[in-house]
């Protein structure tokens, strides 16, 4: 060996060398194969128990997060929160990992649902109202609160708080009772309605419509404008006014004084713009224009051949004029140019004329007892029937609906037709017979929901009834029994909307009445 060259030493070294990081390789891969052994026996034998890893990371260098660990489920087994796999607390997280949609927009929200408001309870700091634990309060516990400290501030409750509350209580109250009642019924309640009752009628006495500026003879007419809060009074003083209706003081708009015409008539135009009024002693008539406020005199109608003008009609549609002539005769004339368009005949003298809610046609009464039935359009008569009962008719009027037609004859009596009986048949039998006047009809008019039929005559006092309709039933509290207040009644109107019912008479005031179960004009 002593004769061994340095080469060979040097050689010799470097296999002693490898052979050693040959036998460390081998340990390290031994060990690492004995460490996998025991990983395939763990999952061959199943997970280990929670206390064995507990303690596995208590003697491997986990004592920190261990502890921690530990701590905080004390804390939880404390405050009885305990987590488990099932706790509400994983299904949180498990829930806030997954994607959460956007909330979607309610389509509608209802009023009378009982929806508490949220209000950040940091926003009242100001009033001195803070939460303990909760950020948000509720709508109502928050106004109470507000309520229970203005209320200390002040001393107490104002007398005018008190007021309003005791209106409240006595407000829900009333609804609660109204709310118990009807759960004590049963019935069909989605086909009641709230339809006048029959019996009596709630109205009440107003100021005379024209008390700014009385008649000083008697009123040949009293009409309510179609669409504004006004009415319109005329008579024989040769005047037409117009005053603003409230029911408390009934302001005089506009007088217009029309020199020796005696006004037998005056009606409004269907559109409003315009007023037309005749005399029984010629036959002028006047057409007064509100819009541009003066009054035009139609001395003559070409094609006309009549020497008065007095009884006339305006057709719901705003078209025609309808006069009525002698011997059988009526004219209608346009409502734009006031020129002649035809002129009919009946059988008999005209006591009556009526246009059916949309103008297509006219109902025409005569001094026989009889009602004709013509169209607007062809100018021919559809229909010729006999008023059951009726020697000579003097009254004609169509409900707006155009379901009924009024007859009323000299005897008193006021028949009730349907009007498609009319158009079909040459005796139909009335749906009623009104008995309840003794002197020939001289006024008809229906209110405009068809609820309500006046009748009236001007040949005796208080002959005034208002009759229920359907079931044609009169109303006993009107007029007023043996008080006169009426007189003579000489027309009679009712507002567009029914809230009030005039009645002109021979005193030359328009009586004013105020309907309590129509809250409109």
């Amino acid at each position: 060996m002593d004769g061994d060259t340095p080469h060979y030493k040097s050689k010799k070294k470097g296999m002693k060398r490898v052979r050693d990081d040959h036998v460390n390789i081998t340990q390290t891969d031994r060990e690492s194969l004995k460490r996998q052994k025991n990983l395939k026996r763990v999952s061959a034998l199943g997970e280990k128990e929670e206390s064995e890893r507990l303690l596995e990371e208590l003697v491997f260098g986990a004592e920190e997060e261990l502890l921690e660990k530990l701590n905080n489920e004390h804390d939880d087994y404390m405050h009885g929160n305990l987590l488990s796999n099932d706790s509400d607390e994983s299904e949180a997280e498990n829930e806030a990992r997954l994607p959460v949609p956007p909330p979607r927009k309610a389509a509608w929200e209802d009023e009378e649902d009982a929806i508490e408001k949220e209000v950040d309870i940091n926003r009242c700091k100001r009033a001195g109202i803070m939460a303990d634990a909760a950020r948000i309060h509720s709508k109502e516990k928050l106004q109470r609160k507000l309520r229970e400290q203005f209320q200390r501030a002040m001393g107490g409750t104002p007398s005018w708080a008190e007021k309003h509350l005791k209106k409240k209580k006595a407000k829900d109250a009333e609804a609660s009772d109204e709310d118990d009642n009807l759960l004590c019924k049963t019935g069909n309640f989605v086909a009641a309605s709230e339809t006048l009752p029959k019996g009596t009628i709630q109205m009440k006495n107003c100021l005379n419509a024209n008390n700014d500026r009385l008649s000083s003879g008697k009123l040949s007419t009293v009409q309510f404008h179609p669409s504004a809060q006004v009415v319109m009074t005329a008579g024989i003083d040769q005047s037409v006014s117009l005053f603003q209706v409230d029911g408390r003081t009934n302001p005089k708009i506009q007088s217009v004084f029309l020199e020796k015409f005696p006004v037998y008539k005056a009606r409004f135009s269907a559109d409003g713009e315009q007023v037309v009024a005749t005399s029984s002693h010629n036959k002028l008539f006047y057409v007064y224009d509100m819009i541009e406020g003066r009054v035009v005199p139609v001395q003559g109608v070409r094609g006309l051949e009549e020497k008065k003008l007095k009884e006339f009609e305006v057709s719901p549609d705003g078209n025609h004029l309808l006069f009525v002539g002698s011997s059988g005769y009526f004219h209608l004339l346009t409502m734009k140019t006031k020129e002649l368009v035809c002129s009919m005949k009946i059988n008999g003298e005209v006591t009556g004329a009526a246009f059916s809610p949309d103008g297509s046609k006219i109902y025409v009464g005569s001094d026989v007892g009889e009602v004709f039935v013509w169209s607007v359009k062809s100018r021919r008569c559809l229909n010729r029937l006999t008023d059951d009962g009726s020697l000579k008719l003097t009254a004609l009027s169509v409900s707006k609906n155009g379901q009924y037609l009024a007859c009323g004859s000299s005897s008193g009596v006021v028949n009730v037709y349907s009007s498609d009986a009319c158009l079909q048949e040459s005796n139909p039998k009335p749906i009623k017979a009104i008995m309840n006047l003794l002197t020939p009809i001289s006024s008809l008019q229906f209110n405009p929901t068809t609820e309500i039929l006046a009748i009236a005559s001007n040949a005796a006092d208080e002959a005034v009834r208002l009759v229920h309709i359907p079931s044609f039933t009169v109303f006993s509290n009107y007029p007023v029994f043996r008080k006169k207040t009426v007189y003579l009644s000489q027309c009679l109107d009712f507002s567009p909307n029914s809230g009030f019912f005039s009645v002109a008479n021979n005193k030359g005031k328009a009586l004013l009445y105020r309907l309590k179960h129509y809250t409109d004009f």
